[in-house]
């Protein structure tokens, strides 16, 4: 079993959480699509979502080189950050958007490590 693609679909099922939380807001606060905005309970969960689908274009591709150059051990464990410093992230914006950031950070900190050695790992392949 490869580490890194469970911590992918691990991922990939928090977003779809994220996502009915939003759409459930939505319903629960009486928000109508197409709108985005109403009241702050939906928009802070439509924001979460909205961020972490920004988040997965970096986290995806990152975490996926990352283990080709380095480590699928490492890569899936930083994904494991990634993925409770999401939690934390959402947990704290839907109670005071302020309290996002410590959330924010260990996700984005994971992120960056990943981001830095999948770019290394091939920089240095390619060097030879």
């Amino acid at each position: 079993m490869d580490p890194v693609l469970l911590i992918v679909g691990l991922a990939l099922i928090q977003f779809l959480v994220f996502g009915a939380l939003a759409g459930k807001a939505r319903a629960t606060y009486g928000v109508e699509a197409p709108a985005v905005t109403g009241h702050p309970g939906f928009e802070r969960r439509f924001r979460v979502q909205q961020n972490t689908l920004e988040q997965l274009v970096i986290f995806i591709p990152s975490i996926l080189i990352f283990q080709l150059y380095w480590s699928p051990n490492v890569a899936a464990a930083l994904g494991v950050v990634f993925i409770v410093g999401r939690l934390i992230y959402y947990r704290g914006y839907v109670e005071e958007p302020g309290k996002r950031s410590l959330g924010f950070g260990i996700g984005f900190l994971a992120q960056v490590i990943l981001l830095l050695g999948a770019v290394s790992g091939a920089l240095l392949a390619l060097l030879g």
